[in-house]
């Protein structure tokens, strides 16, 4: 099983551990293989292929809450896609589509829960947002109430294929996705994603 590299300093401690405490007592380690087990879960970082050659992908996996029109200042008035993350999701986010990034920007705050209204404006929140061949896009890492850290690996010049990894959030959350005014989206709210596979969006001249 691939895992995600930001989790191998914490899994690597923990086996280190496991194997240590069976020194002590064998009780021990069977102890800290429950929390060893869980984080080689909660790293998981499986490959994806992207469900159709064409079309935009979802950033991460979860749950989407969200399908409406939203204001910001990259990408002014344009549809955002919302997307839950629950804890037992894989926590790594991808780039929907080929892009160069153009602006990053992290905004501390609060850490209520994702799904609540108005988290995506007064939570802790990274932005990425990167022009595509069919115009800007803008992603959004938001904390939650367990999510304590945002994992994002890009930085201004950087050109990322469609379906690559970009960054983490530690414990889930919410991930927003705006998308340009020629895209439309593929999926409902309540629809189950997966990053880097389900097409959340297609060019409006391609739609069927």
């Amino acid at each position: 099983m691939k895992l995600a590299r930001d989790g191998l300093t914490t899994i690597g401690g923990l086996s280190s551990m496991v194997l240590g405490g069976w020194f002590i007592s064998p009780w021990v380690s069977v102890i800290l293989a429950f929390p060893l087990a869980l984080s080689v879960w909660f790293y998981r970082d499986p490959e994806r292929v992207p469900e159709a050659s064409s079309g935009w992908v979802s950033p991460a996996d979860g749950r989407v809450v969200e399908i409406e029109e939203a204001d910001h200042e990259y990408t002014g008035r344009v549809t955002k896609i919302g997307i839950f993350m629950n804890g037992l999701d894989v926590h790594v986010n991808r780039f929907p589509v080929s892009g160069r990034v153009e602006y990053v920007k992290y905004v501390p705050g609060k850490k209520w829960f994702a799904i609540a209204p108005k988290a995506s404006e007064i939570n802790e929140r990274f932005y990425v947002g990167a022009e595509s061949e069919n115009g800007r896009f803008l992603l959004v890492q938001i904390a939650g109430i367990l999510a304590r850290r945002i994992v994002c690996r890009v930085s201004k010049g950087d050109t990322l294929d469609r379906g690559k990894r970009y960054g983490m959030i530690k414990l889930g959350s919410k991930v927003d996705v705006y998308l340009p005014s020629s895209v439309v989206p593929a999926v409902k709210i309540n629809s189950r994603v997966v990053a880097g596979q389900t097409v959340i969006g297609v060019i409006k001249n391609e739609k069927t």
